[in-house]
């Protein structure tokens, strides 16, 4: 049963988003448990090469947990084939370069098909310039008590969702962001 509902919002997710394919070569593999964030959105001559960091549902929980520090954490769940999503990346892009000399770290969990990854998610994450930013997680691993344990709206039905955290204080958004929208959910926890 648990795998019909978990399939039933994976279809939901899909059919929220339009899908769109590329494909290029995978230049990296190296996997690490540390995400990084660039310093700059400018784009340079050597392109960053992907940062290939898996998480198993357990290790997106820590992830996601209270860091009890005072760093803003912004995790943004997408996928390459998500119209919505490749739509919002701009503005995180620009809030990531405004906010890169403060307590704020952006994360993007992606949650393309495991036999894009090494493909696909590398070549749109260096489209986009989050080589070093993406995490990728299978959808297909994530129960149905994944979503009640770390969120309390989200069931995973639709992305892109971007889940916010600083101590305790959390906010949760499901679909697009606006530049507006995002400059205000991250004000709010100042």
């Amino acid at each position: 049963m648990k795998k019909i509902v978990l399939s039933v919002m994976i279809l939901m997710a899909v059919s929220a988003c339009k899908k769109e394919s590329t494909v290029v070569e995978n230049t990296e593999t190296d996997s690490t448990a540390a995400v990084t964030v660039p310093e700059s959105n400018e784009p340079t001559e050597a392109a960053v090469p992907f940062k290939k960091v898996e998480f198993s549902p357990e290790e997106t929980t820590n992830l996601l947990a209270n860091q009890k520090n005072d760093t803003l954490y912004v995790t943004n769940f997408f996928a390459t084939w998500c119209g919505p999503c490749v739509k919002e990346i701009p503005h995180f892009k620009a809030k990531m370069a405004e906010l890169k000399d403060q307590p704020v770290k952006f994360r993007f969990v992606s949650l393309d098909d495991p036999k894009d990854w090494a493909v696909t998610v590398p070549e749109f994450a260096a489209k986009h310039g989050l080589s070093q930013d993406v995490i990728l997680l299978d959808g297909k691993q994530l129960t149905a008590e994944f979503f009640p344990a770390n969120f309390k709206e989200w069931d995973g039905g639709a992305i892109p969702f971007t889940f916010m955290r600083k101590g305790d204080k959390t906010d949760e958004t499901l679909g697009m962001m606006s530049e507006d929208m995002l400059s205000q959910k991250i004000n709010s926890f100042k």
